[in-house]
């Protein structure tokens, strides 16, 4: 559940930034400095997007599954 709604934002912030993107080389929005925000924090969300899977993926996954004695 918590994969797909993550999922889902992460697409609809790639088509936001899309649709900037595609406005700024058309000169229809001034954007100076935005690209460059636009992908540090691209590059935020994806480092934090790591680090919350791994956790995901090694704690819980464990907790699911106990060692059998």
């Amino acid at each position: 559940m918590l994969k797909k709604i993550a999922s889902y934002t992460l697409v609809a912030m790639v088509i936001i930034f899309t649709i900037l993107g595609l406005l700024a080389i058309w000169d229809i929005i001034a954007i100076e400095d935005v690209m460059r925000k636009i992908l540090l924090s691209l590059f935020v969300i994806f480092v934090a997007s790591v680090v919350v899977l791994f956790i995901f993926a090694v704690v819980i996954h464990e907790n699911k599954h106990p060692k059998q004695p």
